[in-house]
């Protein structure tokens, strides 16, 4: 039996390992396809949820050179003449499987700076990619301009994904739940960015019993938009978190990072009493691994 392999970087050890893409579970045929093809080498950062690319793979795929590492050498000095210092400066070495069959350190990128320098690369291959990032750049201004613009695109895209009209309503009224809950913690001093993904990784760990990467291996997500792949009983559940965390942060006022996660950690908890009374209640878990794949089975309170 053959035993296909991709590589995932791993922080404990700080290297690649090779991982039997058996142990996925992808029934995706882009997905699986995406894997499978070694045109351009990868590698999966789990933490980071995002794929890291072999650039040297990419100026030759790009390009067709026969000398891609002369290629990528030559790209490094105009990035710095274009002034995209900061793209340059965050490429990673990571070990990929060379063509010797070994595993050697090779210059890599990850999503958002792979689009940066594909942006430099005179190519009619790259033609299609630069033309789609000038469109969301353009919708972006539009939606800047006219934030009405972003709501109607969202709503089109949920009901071209297949999403039901009820999930649909839930779900904006959850992202307006959520906006309270992040103006809260910018009242209490909390930085956004970072400090707000740890927050929501505690409330999330603190009402389902698992953090946001748990969750996301359950429904077989990688970068996914998680509450995009939660059954309606999840919304509620994850809303009622997130609402009494608002509530609780309102009449406590905590003072910066450390305060607020208190305030989390109470509203988490609320949230996580009512899941396990319903769970009690209906004699299994409301913890679902189903996923986005399938929308309409995300209603799920209609068949309970």
């Amino acid at each position: 039996m053959i035993i296909i392999f991709f590589y995932v970087f791993d922080e404990e050890s700080n290297s690649t390992i090779s991982m039997p893409i058996e142990q996925l579970n992808i029934d995706d045929e882009q997905e699986l396809e995406f894997i499978y093809d070694e045109t351009i080498r990868k590698v999966w950062h789990p933490r980071e949820e995002d794929w890291y690319f072999s650039v040297v793979d990419v100026c030759e795929y790009l390009t067709g050179t026969d000398t891609p590492k002369r290629y990528w050498s030559d790209l490094k000095r105009k990035l710095i003449s274009e002034g995209a210092n900061e793209t340059y400066e965050k490429i990673v070495r990571l070990k990929m499987k060379a063509s010797d069959g070994k595993m050697r350190l090779t210059d890599c990128a990850n999503t958002e700076q792979l689009l940066r320098i594909i942006q430099s690369i005179p190519s009619k291959k790259a033609e299609p990619l630069k033309q789609w990032l000038a469109l969301v750049g353009k919708e972006r201004l539009e939606e800047i301009a006219d934030p009405e613009l972003a709501f109607e695109r969202m709503l089109r895209t949920y009901r071209e994904k297949g999403y039901s009209e009820k999930w649909i309503e839930q779900r904006l009224h959850a992202i307006d739940v959520r906006k309270k809950l992040t103006a809260e913690w910018n009242r209490a001093g909390v930085k956004s960015g970072q400090e707000y993904a740890t927050l929501t990784n505690i409330l999330t760990k603190s009402w389902s019993g698992h953090s946001i990467l748990e969750y996301k291996k359950i429904k077989g997500l990688k970068k996914e938009n998680l509450r995009d792949n939660m059954t309606d009983i999840e919304l509620a559940l994850n809303q009622l978190a997130e609402v009494s965390a608002t509530a609780i942060s309102k009449v406590k006022n905590p003072k910066g990072f450390s305060q607020t996660k208190q305030t989390v950690l109470e509203g988490g908890n609320i949230a996580n009493n009512a899941r396990k009374e319903l769970e009690q209640s209906i004699g299994q878990s409301v913890i679902s691994p189903l996923n986005a794949q399938s929308p309409q089975l995300l209603d799920v309170s209609d068949d309970t």
